[in-house]
């Protein structure tokens, strides 16, 4: 459940960016009429409608969804909120400069920003963040840990390269289908690998 809430403004954004591309000129209309106010030029180019948009999208399913886990009392995690500032930033700076070079550099820079975090954690401060996290729940030798903080520095670290890759070899529409599928598809998959390896350290010993 927790997934499919942090995935809420990516699939939104993935919606939005979709409908745009199929009415451009509704979306040129929309943007114009509804955001004139905190873009450069008060208007957009029906070229740059979708991605603009979709931005405005994400952006208000982010503060929603902060908004909503506030009002309800509840815990907004580290990486959650990392990724609110990193799209309030971006995707403002998309929306008033009208360049998508800021939307599309945003999960490079929020992977690079995890895989900084747990790499700080990892070799300088010598805190594993993912037996912090999962510790209490699982217990694995140190080691494996270690691989596993290794793991996601080296996946994160790749992820934010194959994005830009991506951005700046393909198109737009491209790119937002690689978007998606590095968050629903990409990731769980990576997560299953993971669980596969430690399957044998989470057997129970025979009675």
């Amino acid at each position: 459940m927790k997934f499919l809430f942090d995935l809420f403004p990516v699939v939104l954004f993935f919606g939005a960016f979709k409908w745009g591309e199929g009415n451009a000129e509704k979306a040129q209309a929309l943007v114009t009429q509804y955001l004139s106010g905190i873009i450069s030029g008060g208007t957009t180019t029906v070229e740059l409608a979708p991605i603009m948009l979709a931005t405005a999208v994400a952006l208000i399913a982010s503060v929603i969804q902060i908004g909503y886990l506030v009002l309800r009392r509840q815990k907004v995690d580290a990486m959650l909120l990392i990724s609110f500032i990193i799209i309030m930033i971006f995707g403002g700076a998309t929306m008033y400069f009208q360049s998508e070079a800021f939307i599309k550099w945003k999960p490079t820079v929020l992977y690079w920003c995890y895989g900084g975090a747990f790499a700080l954690g990892q070799f300088i401060f010598k805190s594993n963040l993912i037996q912090a996290a999962m510790g209490s729940q699982i217990k694995l030798p140190d080691t494996i840990w270690s691989r596993l903080s290794v793991a996601w520095i080296l996946y994160f670290t790749l992820m934010g390269v194959v994005n830009l890759y991506v951005a700046y070899h393909f198109s737009t529409d491209t790119w937002a289908n690689f978007k998606l599928i590095a968050v629903v598809a990409i990731m769980p998959a990576f997560v299953v690998v993971q669980s596969l390896f430690l399957a044998k350290y989470l057997e129970e010993p025979a009675q």
